[in-house]
Order: C-alpha cells, then structure tokens, then sequence
C-alpha cells in the first residue's frame, strides 16, 4: 500500500498543486498539519485537502487560525494567521478547529502528528528522530519542522515528509514523500513549482513581501 505524505502546505497552491501533479499513485493521503497560515491560498488549499480525503492532524497555524490562539509567531507568520482567519469561511474555520492532534491509521500501523507524539508544538528535528519516540506504530509521521528527513530503525520508521509549501531545509521545491507501508520504505521527492506567481499573489494581498521572497531560498 502506497500512502502519499504531505505537511505544512502552508496555502501555497502553487506549490500543491506541483506535488499533487508530481506525486505517483499512491492508494491514499495522509497530512501532517498546518494548511494553512503564511501564504495566499488557504481556502484553496483547505479544499484541496479535503477533496483528496486526506486524514488531517491540526498544525499550529491551524489551531490559530481557527481559535484565534497564537503560537510563539513572528510577524509574518502573525499577519498570515490573520490573513487566513479573513479568507476562510465559518465552516472553513469550523473544519480546522475539528482536526485533532493525533491520528493513528491503516490498522494502527502509522501514527500522525504534527510537531511530536507528546507536544503538538513541539520541534521534533531529524537530530531528534529515534525509536523512543514510537509506541506500537510501525511509522510515525511528524511535521512542523518543514525539513524532509526519514530514518528507518527496527521498531519501524520515523519521517518527515517535508513542507509542501515552505521548505526550511535549504532546498526551494516543494516536498512530499510516499510510504510504502508493505515494505517499510520511504521515497522522498522535489519538485519545482513557479514561484514567481505565487509572489505574485502575495503582492495583491497586505501580507508581507517575504513570505513570497524567502521561498526562493528554501528558509
């Protein structure tokens, strides 16, 4: 079984639509959070979501967006958190406010979350990664830290799929991974998408110039 793994969308279009484009088939979907938050799409982005069926965990710029409980943001991930609460509807708001912060799926073989297994806004870097971290799950899946990273131990595999809409890990392309849950691997993909429009769309709205400007250095 194919699971197609997604994070931090972080309303890029753009950027999703790439990796949906890119991505091969895979038998289902799966994210980890926060999509929503920065960028100038979350009502596209929410309804990607949905419509791809995926089982959601709420990321922090979810929770904030749809509880109006703010994380430790800056400025700018504060003004996209408040640009999303605009853009969305009340059951748009609703549906985030909805997401828990742990899903275990497919028999209870793979557990998502989005910052760590105790702490939903907790960093859980690939420095961090290691079998403690697992239960009775064969694969946990993290987010948060936008950077892509996966390590395979013999209690199962511990991965992070990357961000699809903000990578942090020094490399511009939209990230995603697919899970082969009948072999225990993990395939990490890239893929470039147009970022000239999505600072584009940034620039007819009053979000800060950055959140469009820093995509291009993968930080």
């Amino acid at each position: 079984m194919d699971i197609g793994v997604i994070s931090d969308v972080h309303s890029n279009a753009v950027a999703f639509e790439a990796v949906l484009a890119d991505m091969p088939d895979v038998d289902a979907y799966v994210c980890a959070g926060d999509v929503v938050g920065y960028g100038p799409h979350p009502a596209e982005c929410l309804e990607r979501v949905r419509a791809l069926d995926a089982p959601t965990v709420m990321g922090n710029h979810d929770r904030a967006v749809a509880t109006d409980t703010a994380f430790a943001f800056n400025s700018m991930a504060r003004a996209g958190v408040e640009y999303s609460r605009a853009q969305l509807s009340d059951e748009q708001r609703a549906w985030l406010d909805g997401l828990p912060n742990e899903r275990v799926l497919f028999d209870g073989r793979v557990k998502v979350v989005h910052g760590h297994p105790d702490d939903p806004d907790r960093y859980t870097y690939p420095s961090l990664f290691g079998p403690s971290l697992m239960e009775d799950e064969d694969v946990l899946v993290l987010g948060h830290t936008h950077i892509q990273a996966h390590e395979v131990y013999d209690a199962g595999v511990v991965m992070n799929p990357g961000s699809v809409g903000q990578p942090r890990d020094g490399d511009p392309r939209a990230a995603y991974a697919v899970l082969d849950l009948d072999s225990l691997t993990v395939d990490e993909h890239r893929v470039r998408y147009d970022i000239d429009r999505v600072e584009h769309a940034v620039a007819q709205t009053d979000l800060p110039e950055q959140i469009g400007s820093r995509l291009r250095d993968g930080r």
